[in-house]
């Protein structure tokens, strides 16, 4: 058995060919897209989080708001760039989530990607402190954080409050006991995901990755998730971790899928520079028939090695059509593969 959700990139453009034409329209499809996705059967429904740009940026009143609409299917971001959070203000806005959804918020925290502008986070009020890095102040403030949801007090008292206290130092409200074990790190390279291992959190691995090897995309990721899971038992947590991979994944079973998708048949990872310093590989996209998929997949060996997969979906084309991506794949491939 495999969990299956969905991964979001929330885009929206006033092109006559986008079905996602203003903000608006992509927080209420995206809402709407979780309800069916949820009806289907499928597991999570998750959204990127990118700042400046056409798409979400702030993640929790969208994460609320699919909370308080559906019932079972799991709630999260893949992922939330921490060079531009004040932890203490998130570890509210995620408790209140968490608890609308009643415990179903799975929140995937990173560094971040490339950006839309230079350096956005100063816009922000940050900036690392003498000595750091930006990669270093984001890891900080995942540290605090963890640290913050963990619920122990750690602020002292006003003696004269407007509100009586409970005894002793006070938490941040409104607490959601199990958040901590629920949240991801997106990690483009080894040593982060072994660093994410030893601090308890869970692993995303998307379709980007730092080229470390020279081997395709899925052997590096199944290489990094055998590190991560090591660095997970030496660091001898009580609980078991989870994994994701995401990849882009169509099942061409009529016209319309093949006028969208037919082109990637013979997709093949590929290889750049996403700064001046990082070369990444990234990787392809799968659109065959559905008994191609199967044979594809059986040989995706990060597929194979996670627990949950991220269908990566092309929001722009609608709430129906995006809905018929996932019908595609949880009645032709998942079968097939053992995953339902």
């Amino acid at each position: 058995m495999k969990k299956i959700g969905f991964l979001s990139f929330g885009h929206w453009s006033a092109s006559a060919h986008s079905e996602t034409r203003s903000a608006a329209d992509f927080l209420h499809q995206s809402i709407d897209l979780a309800v069916a996705a949820e009806e289907l059967g499928v597991d999570g429904a998750y959204f990127r989080v990118h700042h400046f740009a056409r798409q979400a940026g702030s993640p929790f009143p969208l994460l609320a708001a699919i909370g308080a609409r559906t019932s079972k299917i799991e709630i999260g971001t893949g992922v939330i760039d921490m060079r531009y959070e004040n932890p203490l203000y998130m570890v509210e806005d995620a408790g209140a989530a968490d608890l609308i959804s009643n415990g179903r918020l799975q929140l995937g925290v990173s560094r971040g990607s490339p950006e839309q502008v230079i350096d956005g986070w100063r816009y922000f009020g940050y900036a690392p402190a003498e000595g750091e890095t930006e990669a270093d102040m984001a890891r900080e403030r995942v540290e605090v954080f963890l640290k913050l949801l963990g619920g122990e007090g750690f602020a002292q008292p006003n003696p004269r409050p407007m509100f009586a206290n409970p005894p002793g130092l006070l938490r941040l409200e409104p607490h959601s006991e199990g958040l901590r074990d629920r949240i991801w790190w997106g990690s483009g390279s080894n040593a982060t995901a072994v660093w994410a291992a030893k601090l308890g959190m869970n692993l995303q691995s998307s379709t980007l990755k730092d080229d470390e090897t020279g081997e395709p995309l899925h052997v590096q990721q199944r290489k990094q998730i055998e590190a991560y899971r090591e660095a997970w038992k030496e660091a001898g947590h009580e609980r078991e971790p989870r994994v994701s991979v995401s990849r882009s994944i169509f099942a061409l079973t009529n016209d319309l899928d093949r006028a969208y998708f037919g082109r990637d048949r013979d997709s093949r990872d590929q290889v750049g520079m996403i700064d001046e310093n990082t070369r990444a590989i990234f990787g392809r996209s799968y659109a065959a028939e559905p008994d191609r998929l199967v044979r594809e997949l059986k040989e995706d060996e990060a597929v194979q090695a996670a627990d949950t997969l991220l269908l990566t979906v092309p929001n722009q084309l609608g709430v129906d059509y995006n809905a018929h991506v996932l019908e595609s794949i949880l009645t032709h491939v998942a079968p097939e593969l053992g995953w339902r």
